[in-house]
């Protein structure tokens, strides 16, 4: 499964009539490192003569000067003290002043996700970066350059043209039998006589050389790279590049892990080694000008927090603008990771497999698949195994934390837990009294099954032996008899804090593309294609319009595919960037998506397909036990509200006796999803932070 979101660069402001000041590269208030990028504009007569800024009492005028594409001035301001800074902007001769608070955060963090969690394994060694510097991880920043050779790899040359892209592997395979097609360079050795030319998407035809950065930001290890030639100027907020064309890829990683270390992957990159490649996209976005970023804390598969995966792109991104100028648009992508919802539609499975394992009652294959709701009961017997630790205290990394550093109730009771909502602790808070984090899961009223009872696909004595074993599971991750409740807080933060993702706010205004190949079937691949539903549903709910699914025969390089929706994304956000006319981003994201673009299917060969009847004709859609359950298509209700049982939910003759059976699994009642979910309610808004923080915006 692959998703692109994109974020577009807010159009810069008109020269004002006064000073006015405002940061380029973060929100003023979540500045990190000790400096911000800043522009001040002020009256067309405003020079770098006639500025002073003062900041803390100290002149720093002659930081700033006129940069390509901004009105007024931009000065990168240094040396901030951590916590509150005070900057001031007046004009010789003239009464305009401006001044602007701005909140420095440590290199290190936290800025929106605090404490940081502990304990915490460094791992800069096993990237090259070296011993850490300190307790957080900390490395010095290493600069290296490589060349693409025509002599070696996939092709012999840029994989810009997608030659090579059909024999590539991706993230984790890297390129099997394959030779690395990059070699290091040595930027004060004569030049190679094999470096491969390529053409950038601005139509520049320049060496294929690239400059990779590594170091740590956020206790993550960092990683970009672009193409420059040693020699020239790099880009900066002053300077414009040659080979660099203003953008940015910002990778994501998946899997699911609950952290505890620092991660020696980066994104779709691979730290360790020198082919500077996306694993969603190859060397494509270098190739043709992009810059390519990302973290080892974007990496689900090392620390499933998406807070503090935000955090730390922010944190990036942040460096970014500030050491190579600001960036036109950002086009985020990444395969898999977990959700919060797919998170808790595998813990059904675990408990449906429990509950039909136990029962006295035989199931076939197809009856559990029928219950499961998914296109093969693979789904559940594949997926519970690998991710049902979520609601486990033991579903550690085995390979960087340690048995000794686990928690165990009677012999380390003050242990590493490895659940997700201990993961997000600082979002969740803790439950007064357990002492662990508050846990928003629950399935008090759950039918499982009904929609296969109702279909005649199970027989009313299966259907109640699923209900009355299923159970739930206890702080620790262990299956007990009783159902689970939810905390009533934990919920009311689900919600509000943006854990259920309702389409809405900033997911509302930016161009999306939901890529993924079919996987459907027997074999139990966890990524199936209703997820991708999920959230098309819930954007269309919120408004719909900016979102566009694109599935794949499973046969197609993902390469050639990805390198077709980034071209889309691109066209598509320069559309927005180059939209002048009045109107709020949503509505330009609308307006200016590519003439054609639709949800659409491809075969084998690549032909797209855009009659729906036709797409879901090949690649049919499925469900999950809460669909199959009754609930919502938007699978947004976590504790449903309950109704008495009513014999008319079900569609086959059920006698009373078996209507007092059913009363007596469900003392509550049974879920009434034609309401609303308990606590369920629109996300407080953007840029929230955890613990709420009063220096940081929630709108």
């Amino acid at each position: 499964m692959a998703s692109v979101l994109t974020v577009p660069v807010a159009a810069q402001q008109k020269a004002a009539p006064s000073l006015d000041i405002r940061a380029l590269s973060t929100k003023a208030e979540l500045v990190s490192g000790g400096d911000v990028l800043l522009q001040i504009d002020g009256p067309a007569n405003l020079t770098a003569k006639s500025l002073r800024v003062m900041v803390n009492g100290k002149d720093e005028s002659a930081a700033f000067k006129p940069a390509h594409g901004f009105t007024g001035l931009v000065g990168l301001v240094t040396g901030l003290n951590v916590g509150s800074n005070s900057i001031q902007a007046s004009m010789r001769g003239s009464k305009a002043t401006a001044q602007l608070a701005v909140v420095n955060h440590p290199i290190t963090g936290p800025v929106l996700y605090s404490p940081h969690q502990t304990p915490f394994i460094c791992e800069t060694q096993a990237v090259g970066l070296g011993a850490p510097l300190d307790a957080d991880c900390s490395a010095n920043t290493k600069v290296e350059y490589f060349y693409r050779s025509t002599s070696v790899g996939v092709g012999g040359g840029p994989q810009g043209d997608l030659a090579a892209a059909d024999n590539a592997n991706g993230f984790g395979g890297g390129r099997g039998a394959q030779p690395n097609p990059f070699k290091p360079l040595d930027p004060n050795a004569p030049r190679p006589t094999d470096i491969a030319m390529t053409m950038t998407t601005e139509g520049k035809t320049v060496p294929y050389i690239v400059r990779r950065e590594m170091g740590t930001i956020n206790r993550a290890i960092y990683s970009i790279a672009f193409l420059h030639e040693p020699g020239t100027p790099l880009p900066s907020p002053w300077n414009t590049s040659t080979a660099w064309n203003g953008r940015l890829v910002y990778t994501f990683g998946g899997g699911v892990a609950w952290g505890y270390h620092q991660g020696r992957t980066i994104g779709g990159l691979n730290g360790n080694r020198g082919n500077l490649e996306d694993g969603q996209y190859g060397d494509y976005p270098v190739a043709k000008g992009f810059a390519l970023a990302g973290s080892s804390l974007n990496v689900f598969g090392t620390y499933a927090n998406d807070v503090v995966s935000a955090e730390s792109m922010m944190m990036v991104k942040e460096h970014f603008i500030e050491e190579f100028g600001p960036i036109k648009w950002t086009i985020g992508s990444g395969r898999s990771g977990g959700s919060m919802q797919q998170h808790m539609i595998v813990l059904d499975c675990e408990l449906l497999d429990h509950a039909m394992t136990t029962s006295k009652q035989p199931f076939t294959t197809d009856q559990k698949t029928a219950v499961a709701g998914y296109s093969h009961w693979d789904y559940c017997t594949n997926n519970k195994l690998r991710y049902a630790g979520v609601a486990s205290d033991i579903n550690c990394d085995a390979n960087t934390v340690p048995p000794s550093m686990r928690f165990d109730p009677v012999s380390k009771p003050d242990g590493v837990r490895c659940t997700y909502q201990d993961a997000y602790v600082a979002v969740y808070g803790k439950d007064a009294k357990t002492g662990f984090a508050r846990r928003p899961f629950d399935n008090v009223g759950v039918q499982y099954g009904l929609g296969a009872f109702n279909a005649g696909r199970i027989n009313f004595n299966q259907f109640l032996d699923i209900n009355r074993l299923a159970g739930g599971y206890d702080v620790n991750g262990n299956i007990i008899a009783a159902r689970m409740t939810a905390d009533q807080d934990a919920l009311r933060i689900a919600y509000e804090s943006g854990r259920v993702n309702d389409g809405a706010h900033g997911l509302s205004m930016i161009p999306v593309i939901d890529m993924r190949p079919y996987t459907e079937g027997p074999g139990g691949n966890v990524h199936d294609t209703f997820d991708g539903v999920i959230a098309g549903n819930r954007i269309n709910a919120a408004g719909g319009g900016n979102r566009i699914s694109r599935v794949y025969e499973e046969s197609v390089p993902l390469f050639r595919a990805q390198d077709d929706n980034l071209k889309i994304l691109d066209k598509w956000l320069a559309a927005v960037a180059a939209d002048t006319a009045p109107g709020t981003q949503r509505e330009k994201v609308l307006r200016d998506k590519p003439a054609g673009l639709a949800d659409s299917c491809f075969t084998a060969k690549l032909e797209e397909i855009k009659d729906p009847a036709k797409c879901k004709a090949m690649f049919p859609v499925y469900g999950n036990p809460r669909i199959v359950a009754g609930g919502p298509a938007t699978a947004d209700i976590f504790k449903c509200e309950l109704k008495p049982i009513d014999k008319s939910d079900y569609k086959r003759p059920v006698t009373d006796a078996q209507l007092a059976q059913l009363r007596a699994v469900f003392p509550q009642g049974v879920c009434d999803y034609a309401k609303k979910g308990v606590m369920q309610r629109p996300a407080a808004g953007t840029w929230q932070s955890f613990p709420p923080s009063p220096a940081a915006t929630t709108r």
